[in-house]
């Protein structure tokens, strides 16, 4: 929410207008935000009497029921719009279908309706609700929205802040355990360049982290619970405390850039998109390999990284990365980086540097190295599950998307067959959701302290644009 102040002056040949806007919005986390227990979200619609809503198809079709019941059970008059948004799907077409809705879900929904909203009377309240971890760690931070265009991505937007973002965990019990391993890859890129401890925990609890959904599987131990909510809090808490000073992006040194240098390529240049989590994973990968090199990121350090990545099963090296895309790459970046590499990288682990003077020939050698490097690991460096598939919606018809979806539902026990996800509505026994307070202190604004756990040591026409 934006409250503007500005004043007007007389000057010799004309007018002088000097104003601020101070822009607030709030997040909470929250266990089963649809739950009819939580009032929260339906209090920030009750001065409307209604709500709209844009939601990912899967999503609905996981959730519709339960939203239904919930906005009923509140006496507040739901509509909603389904779409399904990939990266092929991020355009202004789909932009202009969803601009008279005016609330959004989350993941790539909320960049676009996002942009609908910041575009809509030029400037529509909406409330998020990110229900992948990507969504919810790194999506849900920034206020930007955007939507791809020509042959550029995110090339219109806005920065539009929501009024409110309700940060609810348990989604992640019906996501798809290569999902989880998507937005992993954004943990450790903010604890890798800020956030020593998470790093730790991250690197600690790697594959029962991914395994367990982080904590949010049926029979996951409670160790692991406790392990997942310090290191979403901490992670998300760092993230803001990186972008709050500069939402506008005005300032172009940016940390949480880490692993977006030639992470557009990456996700570009395969037939089959790269997922985000795995394209930012080799970006992030390659540049510690350049720091290494440089003698800014120890030895011992860049392996402990680069044995994160390769445990989580996110991908270090891929096949067409290669000099021409690494120079595609570099040549988009400093266009929009005003010139300067500013390749954010770890040194140590935990703190950041940005690298300017870096020649051409040092980035070929370096990735010569890295290539070297990347073989010696499992699967030659390969991720796990690394192309875009049904699970990622807008890639492909909803009846195959439904498909992937349904094994993650399964799973979780919301539902017992496909005709379920396919219409969008269960039998209320199926849908009920029954999660133990994983976040009960933190939701009451009380961090937890992280020294109780212990620690061990383009076929698609799109350029990249960051």
């Amino acid at each position: 929410m934006a409250d503007l102040k500005a004043n007007v002056q007389e000057t010799k040949h004309g007018f002088h207008v000097e104003g601020y806007e101070k822009i607030e919005y709030d997040f909470a986390f929250v266990d089963g935000v649809f739950d009819v227990g939580n009032p929260d979200l339906a209090e920030c619609y009750k001065k409307w009497g209604r709500v709209l809503a844009v939601t990912d198809k899967n999503v609905y079709g996981l959730y519709g029921l339960k939203m239904e019941n919930y906005f009923n059970h509140y006496n507040l008059k739901l509509k909603v719009h389904q779409t399904s948004i990939g990266e092929k799907a991020k355009t202004i077409d789909t932009f202009l279908e969803i601009a008279d809705i005016l609330v959004v879900g989350g993941g790539l929904v909320t960049d676009v309706a996002g942009f609908a909203c910041a575009a809509y009377r030029r400037n529509t309240n909406f409330i998020r609700v990110p229900t992948t971890v990507i969504g919810l760690i790194d999506a849900s931070v920034s206020i930007k929205v955007a939507v791809n265009y020509g042959r550029y991505k995110n090339r219109l937007g806005a920065y539009h802040a929501p009024l409110h973002t309700f940060l609810d965990f348990t989604f992640l019990r019906t996501l798809p355990i290569a999902q989880v391993r998507n937005g992993f890859a954004e943990l450790i890129k903010i604890s890798s360049c800020a956030h020593i401890q998470v790093f730790d925990l991250l690197d600690k609890f790697c594959e029962q982290l991914i395994e367990t959904k982080f904590g949010r599987a049926d029979g996951s131990r409670s160790e692991i619970r406790k392990a997942a909510d310090i290191i979403n809090r901490e992670g998300i808490y760092e993230m803001l405390k990186l972008e709050s000073p500069n939402l506008h992006e005005i300032g172009l040194d940016r940390v949480i850039a880490y692993g977006h240098t030639w992470s557009p390529m990456h996700e570009l240049i395969p037939e089959t998109p790269l997922r985000h989590g795995h394209a930012i994973s080799i970006d992030m990968a390659y540049s510690a390999t350049l720091a290494m090199q440089r003698g800014i990121l120890p030895d011992k350090e860049y392996q402990r990284l680069l044995n994160l990545f390769s445990r989580a099963g996110l991908s270090i090296d891929h096949p067409q990365f290669d000099d021409e895309v690494l120079d595609k790459g570099t040549a988009a970046i400093l266009k929009t980086r005003d010139g300067l590499l500013r390749l954010a990288v770890p040194s140590p682990l935990g703190s950041c540097t940005f690298l300017n003077n870096v020649s051409p020939q040092e980035l070929r050698q370096a990735l010569k190295k890295h290539k070297e490097i990347a073989k010696l690991y499992p699967r030659e460096g390969a991720g796990i599950e690394a192309y875009v598939d049904s699970s990622d919606t807008g890639y492909t018809d909803l009846e195959t998307e439904n498909l992937s979806v349904e094994r993650a539902a399964k799973e979780a026990g919301v539902l017992r067959n496909a005709r379920d996800v396919a219409n969008g509505c269960m039998d209320e026994r199926d849908n009920l959701i029954v999660v133990k307070a994983a976040v009960g202190s933190q939701a009451k604004g009380h961090p937890m302290n992280i020294s109780e756990i212990p620690i061990n040591g383009p076929p698609n026409d799109i350029e990249a644009q960051a």
